[in-house]
């Protein structure tokens, strides 16, 4: 698939490596960086849903997303591991999750860029209950060398998922390089970390912020 992800903020909290281990299937380890695992809040737009070569989808294929994730590694190659995907769309929510296996869930979302904050808001009403998140940040200045953690939580270029039938399956994912500016949070109020199983986080996150880049998606294998 062809998607473009757009005005995408980066919230990551560290996180105990064995409790973000016990939420993963078997086959998959979580990826660590200086001792820590990193649980994150990515709120962005999705935009131009589409086959490679065709128009984009109409309407279904623009809409907020945020999702809550980690990182994980198998046989040497690391990816993304989606705990939740929080959007406004029915149909697509119910393609990705039939297709992808991925935990897309629907409910009220908004995201927009107003100057340089940054504002999102999601309740959730379907599959997995009441959840929500609202999220409030500035943009700062642009990080011109980015540090082995920022590389770290930004570079990925693929996402594993779990199938009914209990198999892993992969999917590789290629864009140009983000783009990363420095980011602060002016105000976070979330659930949506401790609806996907994860204790509340503590401590202040990681915070940063890409204008968007196209993305291919590729066609998941299983391994």
């Amino acid at each position: 698939m062809k998607q473009g992800w757009y005005d995408l903020a980066y919230i990551h909290f560290r996180y105990d490596p064995q409790e973000v281990q016990r939420l993963l299937p078997p086959g998959l380890s979580v990826d660590v960086f200086d001792g820590s695992a990193w649980v994150g809040l990515i709120p962005f737009s999705m935009r131009g849903i589409g086959v490679p070569h065709l128009p984009s989808v109409p309407y279904l294929g623009s809409f907020p997303e945020v999702n809550v994730r980690t990182y994980v590694i198998r046989d040497g190659i690391p990816g993304v591991w989606f705990c939740s995907l929080d959007i406004n769309r029915i149909i697509p929510t119910l393609v990705a999750r039939t297709t992808y296996q991925l935990p897309y869930c629907f409910g009220k979302a908004k995201h927009q860029l107003v100057g340089n904050e940054l504002l999102t808001s999601v309740d959730r009403r379907w599959p997995r209950g009441e959840a929500h998140t609202r999220i409030r940040l500035s943009i700062g200045a642009e990080i011109t060398n980015p540090s082995p953690l920022e590389v770290f939580l930004s570079a990925r270029w693929g996402l594993y998922s779990y199938t009914q039938s209990k198999q892993i399956r992969y999917a590789p994912i290629s864009h140009p390089r983000w783009k990363l500016q420095r980011a602060e949070i002016i105000a976070l109020d979330d659930s949506l970390i401790e609806a996907a199983g994860f204790t509340k986080p503590v401590g202040a996150p990681h915070v940063m912020f890409a204008p968007g880049v196209p993305v291919r998606v590729g066609l998941p294998k299983t391994l």
